[in-house]
């Protein structure tokens, strides 16, 4: 039951959004203390906190005489009401169910799974080139039953197929979108690209190319969406089965023939082969570095690991600076053998912890898949080197978008970006395998790409940073102005201190300004102060000038600010409730002024 009155079923571990819902009551909007209620005669129904009947889910009507209803969310995913006879020993039957289609709960079939209805039962499949991960436990998903390699082969073919899959719908969490485009096109365009595992054709036009794993996938025939999955060919043994058939059908003569003429051979092909084992392995070894530039990921989704010489040879020895900041600089790249552009990052002051321990922390980063977290192709410990290779973002960073007059972004857009970053922040802080806190949200940290989608970059990062690793404060990490009151305090710092700095960084994109400027006046110096007394005053428009906005969209993104920017933590709201609030599913209250709690005190 969310705080909007709207009953909703969603999968575990999802955002409480829209696109996730596989059930809803439809009564958003009716406020908080909205109870779900079952009469004796099989009525369930939704009453406001004034007693108000605002929606019956059932009709009711069902016989009451010795008779007792039961509603119950089973085992599958679905809501229904059960009834039973006492006197006739009965067992409890369905009277009513929230949906008659057992393939409608998301989930049901696990990553890499569908569900299609057989005979009125729900039938978990896998992706082609998948199987299950446990027989009999649909919920588990699928894995590959194929090695994933680099997606080039020797010649420079590809080593993939693309395998079709038709009438299947699918979340769509597609990192790149391909417009008025052909099937075959879609999927040339995937089979090419190292980090497309599969490609959602929609509309017969779009292309949307997707990591894995594929989620909430299930079959729908009136559905003209056609899934392509890339799957790896399997290696040919008819070759070896027709030359064994072959020796065993020669004469005995010459079958002799050949064993005494073996002899001789042999002890040449050692001697060749030993010579060409030497060579491979201490020649060829220092040609194949260059070779395996490539940046695919391996079945576990683990980033590559690379040298220090390499990386030296992707960028031309370091020339191309494009970026600079508290974690280290930034520079341009391009692996030659896909001519993919790439941005290496050369960390500074880092911990000198074991290769073992900065492997896992890096294959905790690269197994972070979001369309709003920025995407961590490998990594170098070499030595005392310790470099991060991520795909490269052509519109820079947010600051630089915001910051500037002519790229500045327009209002609805500015609120989207700041939605489409939270959302990020939410996967790291409630739905990745281990929790990460960023510790150093900032406009400079959010990069923009080529259809000016915002991506939430170096996080998991403060983790092997060491403490001194700031631009103000030892032992701080984080930059001036974004800091969370708590790390002065000595208190622990939570996913709270990440709210604080993304409230200020919100205002800072609907302000379109820094969050300090000491060259206007003293009291519009500091950014959080002036708009909460903009806010006291009822004077909002101030806060964008000249610009033309919808005055509910400006009411929204001030609130949510003044709310994460509060000192205390505790009332500082949760990421998932920020993005419920900036998506306009909950009432924002209020705010309190950001110092009031310590004040009283």
């Amino acid at each position: 039951m969310q705080t909007d009155g709207n009953l909703v079923q969603y999968p575990v571990n999802t955002p409480d959004t829209g696109p996730y819902a596989y059930f809803a009551s439809g009564t958003d909007g009716e406020g908080d203390n909205v109870t779900l209620n079952l009469d004796p005669d099989g009525r369930l129904y939704l009453l406001n906190f004034t007693g108000f009947n605002i929606k019956n889910i059932t009709p009711g009507g069902y016989p009451t005489k010795e008779t007792i209803n039961m509603m119950k969310l089973d085992a599958d995913g679905i809501f229904r009401l059960y009834s039973r006879n006492l006197t006739r020993n009965g067992n409890w039957s369905a009277v009513w169910s929230s949906t008659s289609n057992k393939c409608d709960p998301k989930g049901l079939c696990g990553l890499n799974g569908y569900c299609v209805m057989k005979d009125q039962e729900a039938e978990c499949t896998c992706l082609p080139g998948f199987r299950f991960v446990a027989n009999g436990n649909w919920t588990s998903g699928c894995e590959r039953v194929f090695n994933a390699e680099s997606c080039k082969g020797k010649n420079g073919s590809s080593s993939y197929t693309m395998e079709e899959l038709s009438n299947t719908e699918w979340l769509d969490v597609s990192y790149s979108v391909l417009s008025s485009t052909t099937k075959d096109n879609c999927k040339q365009a995937c089979l090419e690209d190292c980090n497309c595992e599969a490609a959602l054709f929609t509309d017969g036009q779009y292309c949307r190319k997707q990591g894995l794993p594929l989620r909430f996938g299930r079959r729908n025939l009136e559905s003209s969406n056609l899934a392509v999955v890339k799957v790896g060919r399997p290696i040919s043994t008819m070759d070896n089965k027709e030359l064994i058939t072959e020796k065993k059908n020669l004469g005995t003569g010459r079958t002799i023939l050949i064993i005494s003429g073996s002899f001789v051979a042999f002890g040449l092909a050692m001697v060749a082969i030993f010579g060409i084992i030497v060579y491979r392995y201490h020649v060829l070894a220092y040609k194949r570095v260059p070779n395996n530039d490539g940046t695919a990921l391996n079945e576990v989704f683990a980033p590559r690991a690379f040298t220090y010489a390499e990386l030296e040879n992707i960028t031309g020895g370091f020339k191309e600076e494009i970026g600079r900041g508290s974690f280290g600089t930034v520079y341009k790249g391009i692996i030659s053998s896909t001519r993919k552009v790439v941005a290496v990052k050369r960390l500074e002051k880092v911990l000198a912890e074991g290769e073992r321990e900065f492997r896992n922390e890096m294959k905790v980063i690269g197994k972070t898949h979001h369309r709003n977290l920025a995407r961590l192709l490998g990594y170098c410990h070499d030595e005392h080197h310790r470099l991060l290779v991520y795909e490269y973002m052509s519109n820079g960073s947010l600051a630089d978008i915001l910051f500037s007059l002519e790229k500045r972004p327009c209002f609805p857009e500015r609120l989207e970006i700041a939605r489409n970053i939270a959302r990020g922040i939410v996967y790291l802080h409630e739905e990745c395998e281990t929790q990460i806190i960023h510790c150093d949200i900032k406009p400079q940290n959010i990069l923009i790409d080529e259809s000016r989608c915002p991506k939430v970059s170096d996080f998991g990062l403060a983790k092997i940073l060491k403490s001194d690793q700031t631009k103000t404060f030892t032992g701080i990490r984080g930059t001036r102005g974004y800091v969370a009151p708590e790390w002065h305090r000595n208190m622990p710092v939570t996913v709270k201190a990440d709210v604080y700095s993304f409230g200020v960084m919100l205002l800072e994109i609907t302000c379109c300004r820094k969050n300090v400027d000491s060259s206007l006046p003293e009291d519009e110096a500091v950014l959080e102060q002036w708009v909460y007394q903009c806010f006291l005053d009822g004077d909002m428009d101030k806060l964008v000038g000249d610009e033309i906005v919808e005055k509910n969209q400006l009411d929204r993104m001030v609130k949510v600010g003044l709310w994460c920017t509060l000192d205390e933590p505790s009332l500082r709201p949760s990421m998932k409730k920020v993005l419920l609030m900036l998506e306009g599913t909950v009432e924002i209250p209020i705010p309190p002024s950001p110092t009031s709690f310590f004040t009283a005190i």
